[in-house]
């Protein structure tokens, strides 16, 4: 088996899992939100390091308490240079220091199979894979779920018909499972915080529309930004073709509300992915 090792764990997070579990738990307590009642298909969460992002991310991981997922598809966007425009990773297992995730290689390749039917190309295999906003999302999710099966998505071109025919092969090939999906994004980048939550309420605005579509074009347009929008589109379109109608969202911060520096921050938002009654 091939094994990806953490390039982050003691960075980003604690790599000592006593103290990883420890500070899980911590954010976990704080992040106080009642189990939703609906049926939950995925959420959207930060990837900064979890001194700044931790307790917001966890509003969102707190939704999942108590599901037994057959697979979790964590998409995230890709931050180095590539010439791919969907990646994946080339391991069959991340290690954080919580133990082994495995890929589900059978679903990654029925995946890239679908892609390849829609866009004339799929996924590429990253190795070495240095990718930290997608690896963040997993130490949250094993202390919440325990263990469960990976499908990882990486993007590099955050596109509309990128990410809608992502969104459209992940919903193809997940129907019939017990699938929840990770969008893995953080908000307005390097804005004085007062700007920062302008920004960051028109993107909520969006998500709460359930439009994708939208969502790409807030950065375009000036009035919003995703670092992660085009995984955040993606699976908006996929949920909404598998039933879910509400994006509720949780809670909003920035950086600095961490650092106390107000003049540059970063946006972090945590929302979940519903399908209500009747839908």
């Amino acid at each position: 088996m091939k094994i990806r090792p953490s390039p982050i764990a003691g960075k980003w997070y604690p790599g000592d899992p006593e103290k990883l579990s420890q500070d899980l738990n911590y954010y976990l307590e704080q992040a106080s939100v009642p189990l939703p009642e609906s049926r939950v298909w995925g959420i959207i969460t930060p990837h900064a390091g979890y001194r700044y992002s931790g307790l917001v991310a966890a509003y969102a991981f707190n939704c999942l308490r108590g599901l037994q997922p057959d697979l979790i598809a964590v998409i995230s966007p890709l931050h180095y240079q590539h010439p791919a425009a969907l990646l994946t990773t080339a391991y069959d297992a991340y290690q954080t220091p919580l133990g082994l995730i495995e890929v589900d290689w059978p679903l990654v390749n029925r995946v890239n199979d679908a892609l390849q039917q829609r866009l004339g190309f799929g996924l590429t295999p990253l190795k070495p894979d240095p990718e930290h906003s997608l690896e963040i999302e997993l130490p949250f999710l094993q202390q919440i779920l325990g263990n469960f099966r990976l499908l990882p998505v990486m993007i590099r071109d955050q596109s509309l018909p990128v990410a809608e025919a992502l969104g459209q092969a992940l919903a193809e090939v997940m129907q019939g499972l017990d699938v929840l999906f990770v969008a893995s994004s953080d908000l307005s980048h390097f804005y004085t915080h007062k700007q920062a939550c302008l920004l960051d309420a028109e993107l909520f605005r969006r998500l709460e529309a359930f439009d994708p579509a939208a969502v790409l074009a807030a950065e375009a347009e000036g009035v919003g930004f995703a670092c992660g929008r085009g995984a955040i589109a993606a699976i908006l379109w996929a949920t909404q073709q598998m039933g879910a109608n509400q994006v509720k969202l949780l809670h909003h911060a920035t950086s600095g509300e961490v650092s106390g520096d107000f003049n540059s921050v970063v946006g972090y938002g945590a929302a979940v992915i519903l399908q209500t009654a009747g839908a």
